[in-house]
């Protein structure tokens, strides 16, 4: 039976060109997640949007001497247009700048007053004297209190994960001009009181099951210390507006806009068709059989698990909060942390640049940093891809659909009766695509990766051993089922394959006989068939499959000696 499937990606930031890191780090995780649960018949929305409020894009537009509406629009284009080649699948990508999410966040903090969990306090902030600004979070760095870290910033430690404001930071210093001589004065700003809301928190976290423990372990540790209200305004003039009197030039903090815009982005998907309804996915009784799964990076994990549910169950409305949240790690670039501010990395652009890409997208999946941060080694990565794409899969391929153009005049043949080497194969493949499709229910990307790359060595292993072309001369029967199933196994492999490499699978398909280029190829229902079914004997194979060239190091040098 269809089911309702949600999935929402951590918001990528404006500013920046995003890098590897940022794209493993939820993006790809969840648009794979939303291909697989298409192809098993669910019904799925995958939004997303870019993150364009906040400090960083005042100060990026500025740089690229823009208005930061200007600058936010001509980013989002580019950020389109790169997860467009990456064959990122989304139903909507929206802006966390748009007039819904500016509605709605205001309609919000409505609620939230109304219900009392809205405090209007004085805050010491951090002015620069030699910048002429205020100075949020991010933008103060300096040691962080908790485990001496000297690079923490003034909304979070990357270190040790602690969630700071700039006023703790010991010698703080401006991240923009570096002065150290920083002034502390008194503003007025608003507090979302999440400790009125930690036992309705605690409450939630109960009752969900199937996130990483470590996402777990994040959560529960933030809701039993001691849970500090949050401060959701700025002194900054990008951002949504402030419906309150006395706070006229005052935006929302870019953390309580930000995760709003999956509804928002979800509404204006449903304003552009008429048989949409966003309330299916995120309201009441319509949204009860909607079961949705964020993907995050573990630095977002505070804001998803805390800040963002303490909004919609403070609002007191019946909002559908995540139901599992996939959590990952960091992926380091050769030792040290990806930095956009910092040009370290491989970024997107540059990385499609240089080879297509699913050859990331296989790479990147299948060394997914699930239970801890991995490292990106180029000598790593052309090794690995030269073995599972270009020897394992991609020879798999065409030597298959070579013998057949050569052997049976391009035709699948017909003919001949499975033998116990083909009930055998069958045996061991239905049990593989078994695994696989639990491994992707569980949202397990590394050992879905791991037991694809098992079919695909198990489908060489067999035609090695049969070899069609030794009986060819004396058993052209013998022959004929031994290829006919062999294309037949190539079509399970490419298709168990299709959420992690969609360009390279439907090649696959096409190449043998199937129907890689319309649509969705839906996931392996009877194997056997598949596999020994003589349905599609005598139809031609249209020989599409390009050739998987082996990768040299030549291929990334100049891309990754520049940080991309």
């Amino acid at each position: 039976m269809s089911r309702r499937i949600l999935i929402t990606s951590a918001l990528p930031y404006v500013s920046g060109a995003k890098h590897l890191g940022n794209l493993v780090g939820s993006l790809l995780p969840a648009d794979v997640h939303a291909r697989f649960q298409r192809q098993v018949g669910n019904d799925v929305l995958f939004v997303c949007a870019t993150d364009e409020h906040g400090t960083p894009t005042e100060i990026a537009a500025a740089r690229a001497g823009q208005s930061p509406a200007a600058f936010c629009e001509e980013q989002h284009r580019r950020q389109s247009e790169t997860y467009r080649r990456f064959n990122l699948s989304f139903d909507h990508f929206g802006r966390s700048s748009a007039p819904s999410n500016h509605a709605l966040t205001q309609h919000f903090y409505r609620r939230l007053d109304a219900a009392g969990l809205i405090a209007e306090r004085s805050v010491p902030q951090v002015w620069s004297p030699v910048d002429g600004r205020y100075l949020p979070d991010r933008y103060v760095v300096g040691t962080c209190p908790r485990c001496g870290d000297p690079e923490a910033r003034g909304d979070q430690c990357d270190a040790c994960g602690s969630l700071l404001d700039p006023t703790d930071l010991e010698a703080p210093r401006s991240a923009l001009s570096g002065d150290n001589r920083l002034e502390v004065r008194e503003s007025r700003h608003l507090f979302l009181r999440q400790s009125a809301l930690r036992d309705a928190l605690g409450d939630w976290l109960d009752t969900r099951a199937g996130w990483p423990p470590f996402v777990t372990s994040l959560a529960r540790s933030w809701l039993t210390a001691d849970l500090r209200d949050r401060c959701i305004t700025r002194d900054l003039a990008w951002g949504v507006p402030v419906p309150r009197q006395g706070f006229e030039g005052k935006v929302f903090y870019v953390w309580f806009d930000a995760p709003i815009a999956y509804i928002a982005a979800t509404q204006d998907w449903a304003t552009a068709g008429s048989d949409r309804d966003w309330r299916q996915w995120w309201w009441g009784e319509a949204a009860r059989e909607t079961s949705y799964v964020q993907f995050l990076g573990k630095d977002n994990v505070p804001f998803h698990t805390v800040g963002f549910p303490a909004t919609l169950i403070g609002s007191g409305e019946p909002w559908h909060t995540a139901d599992v949240i996939k959590g990952l790690h960091w992926l380091i670039f050769e030792g040290s942390r990806f930095s956009t501010s910092r040009g370290r990395g491989l970024s997107c652009e540059a990385a499609l640049d240089a080879l297509p890409a699913d050859l990331w997208r296989w790479w990147l999946i299948a060394n997914a940093p699930e239970s801890a941060d991995v490292d990106f080694r180029a000598a790593r990565f052309v090794a690995d891809v030269n073995k599972d794409l270009a020897d394992v899969f991609g020879n798999l391929v065409q030597r298959v659909t070579r013998f057949a153009a050569a052997a049976f005049e391009g035709r699948i043949p017909p003919g001949g009766e499975p033998g116990e080497a083909e009930r055998a194969l069958v045996a061991e493949i239905d049990g593989r695509v078994a695994a696989i499709r639990a491994h992707h229910e569980e949202r397990e990307f590394r050992r879905a990766a791991t037991e694809t790359r098992a079919l695909w060595a198990r489908a060489n292993a067999y035609v090695q051993e049969a070899a069609p072309w030794s009986v060819l001369g004396h058993d052209r029967a013998r022959a004929a089922v031994v290829t006919r199933a062999a294309l037949g196994v190539i079509e399970v492999c490419a298709t168990t394959a299709w959420s992690i490499v969609p360009n390279l699978a439907a090649s696959a398909i096409s190449a043998v006989g199937g129907r890689g280029g319309a649509g969705v190829p839906a996931w392996p229902g009877d194997v056997e068939d598949l596999i020994l079914g003589d349905r599609r004997a005598g139809a031609r194979l249209p020989l599409s499959f390009e050739p998987i060239a082996k990768l040299s190091l030549e291929h990334l040098s100049l891309h990754v000696a520049d940080g991309g």
